[in-house]
């Protein structure tokens, strides 16, 4: 593990508009992008029981997330959230301090990572590069564009030491 956190947009930009937080958004996403040089970035895909206001703005930092993967030319891979705590904690279901635990545990952390988001992006970066591993060990042809979170639909990066994580807070 080389970094892990969380993003934060300033407030003054939050209450400025929309635009502007989602453009801070992309100017920290391609500076982490410039100075980790990932081989692929790994996201959680926007989970549809939440509220549709809060959908919405996960959709639009996702999207912004992407953007800036594209312009970088990274391949992004999605994954499903049950998907990501299966992965990690085995089974789907699990709470947020379980799948904080499990990524402590994996990664051989001394605390547990603080706050959530931040465990959350570990345990995405960690579901991905169990589904990397798969796809190379077993010769699952790789898939082109962004990636399903489905089991068998698996990476494409040839190397998986550089994947990134960002679990961002959409803007308030």
């Amino acid at each position: 593990m080389v970094h892990y956190g969380v993003l934060k947009v300033a407030e003054k930009l939050r209450k400025e508009s929309a635009g502007a937080a989602l453009e801070a958004v992309h100017a920290l996403i391609c500076g982490l992008l410039r100075d980790f040089s990932p081989d692929a970035l790994a996201v959680e895909s926007v989970f549809s029981a939440l509220n549709v206001k809060t959908a919405l703005r996960l959709a639009e930092v996702r999207g912004v997330v992407l953007l800036a993967a594209a312009q970088h030319g990274i391949t992004v891979h999605s994954y499903a959230p049950r998907l990501i705590k299966a992965s990690v904690a085995g089974y789907g279901n699990a709470d947020k301090q379980h799948v904080q635990a499990m990524v402590r545990s994996l990664l051989g952390m001394t605390e547990i990572p603080e706050p959530a988001h931040a465990a959350d992006a570990l345990a995405v970066a960690l579901c991905h590069m169990q589904h990397e591993q798969f796809r190379v060990r077993f010769e699952v042809p790789a898939m082109s564009a962004v990636k399903s979170s489905r089991l068998l639909r698996g990476a494409n990066a040839s190397r998986t030491s550089g994947a990134l994580a960002a679990r961002v807070q959409p803007p308030r």
